[in-house]
């Protein structure tokens, strides 16, 4: 997590370049967020987001809470979190369209999940508590504590989800080439950047949180902690590292991964978003001054000569776009130009707990 915290690090490009997370997801923290037990009750007072970054997550429970705690480690991310939620529409996540949504207040600050003593110093004071794309960084001995602590008892809850590995839809053939350039280990790879990613906290992501200890393995049997479980949207529960004998619920909803229509230019732009593309960007600082990569240029040159898009060049990200171009290519008649459409798709997998 430490990369996105750099100075150096382009928060802007970050923003624009990342997929939005499904509907379904909202629905389901809302649901088991309603759904309270006898002597329980669901408050929308306080919220607070972990890692909240840009605040893309945020966003999606503005209006339902009078006030949202936005924690991140980054000054850069904060700084673009107060500028998109300001402009934020209102959700309707606890509300039906007829109702006025709240004026939600936005406190920031700088820290980690696993020390929030800062940012939220009153014990039991967090209706709901959500972390997005960023708790594969967490030190769980640390991260449950800290939730049992800030949750408000009776009704407090904490949702932490992630999106694992990329594929595309229509195209499962590239699965071992888009596997290669993300989960490679070779740190003099020229056609991989997966050695560059902070471990453990990647394959924490790409195993979708299965080896994240329950709150009872943490915190023992009378953790406070309660209803844990465990959520997966994906094409094909196959593909989850579950254990036969799960020790919590496990609900998994398929195919419901997460998905979008992105243009090829976009999915450039999403290769660039990668921390661990920024650290090998660092170690290999000529693959930026690589000879263009030709494949497609021509065309690629041709449809933007109205446009202010950068397309040239032939560093580690570029080689790999047009690997996948190519790969689609073979398969299909044309639809791999600039602003063609591929679906792109993520696996979903998220934590649920009940103070």
């Amino acid at each position: 997590m430490s990369t996105f915290a750099k100075a150096t690090f382009n928060a802007s490009s970050y923003s624009s370049g990342r997929p939005t997370y499904p509907d379904r997801l909202y629905g389901e923290i809302s649901r088991f967020y309603k759904r309270q037990p006898k002597g329980c009750v669901a408050r929308w007072e306080r919220m607070a987001d972990i890692g909240c970054g840009t605040g893309q997550a945020t966003s999606h429970f503005k209006g339902a809470f009078d006030e949202i705690v936005c924690v991140d480690p980054s000054a850069g991310m904060l700084s673009k979190a107060r500028d998109f939620l300001f402009k934020a529409q209102p959700s309707q996540l606890a509300h039906s369209p007829s109702e006025t949504p709240k004026a939600t207040q936005f406190t920031f600050a700088q820290g980690y999940g696993e020390d929030l003593r800062t940012a939220i110093p009153e014990d039991g004071s967090i209706d709901v508590l959500i972390s997005a794309q960023a708790c594969h960084w967490f030190d769980w001995s640390k991260v449950w504590p800290e939730t049992r602590r800030v949750l408000r008892p009776k009704g407090g809850i904490a949702a932490f989800w992630v999106y694992g590995e990329m594929g595309l839809t229509a195209h499962t053939s590239l699965a071992p080439t888009i596997e290669r350039f993300w989960q490679g280990t070779d740190k003099d790879s020229k056609s991989s950047i997966g050695a560059y990613f902070e471990r453990p906290g990647r394959t924490v992501l790409e195993r979708l949180l299965t080896d994240v200890p329950a709150p009872k393995d943490v915190l023992g049997n009378e953790s406070g902690l309660e209803d844990f479980s465990r959520v997966f949207l994906v094409s094909d529960p196959k593909s989850i590292p579950v254990d036969p004998e799960p020790t919590c619920p496990v609900s998994i909803h398929a195919p419901t991964p997460m998905r979008t229509s992105w243009r090829w230019i976009d999915l450039l732009s999403y290769m660039r978003t990668a921390s661990a593309l920024h650290s090998y960007h660092e170690r290999f600082p000529e693959d930026l001054q690589a000879p263009d990569d030709i494949r497609f240029l021509e065309q690629d040159l041709a449809d933007i000569s109205a446009r202010l898009i950068a397309v040239k060049g032939g560093d580690v990200a570029v080689r790999f776009w047009k690997d996948l171009r190519e790969g689609v290519a073979k398969e299909i008649s044309g639809g791999v130009g600039l602003f063609d459409r591929v679906t792109v798709e993520w696996p979903v997998a998220m934590l649920l707990v009940r103070r």
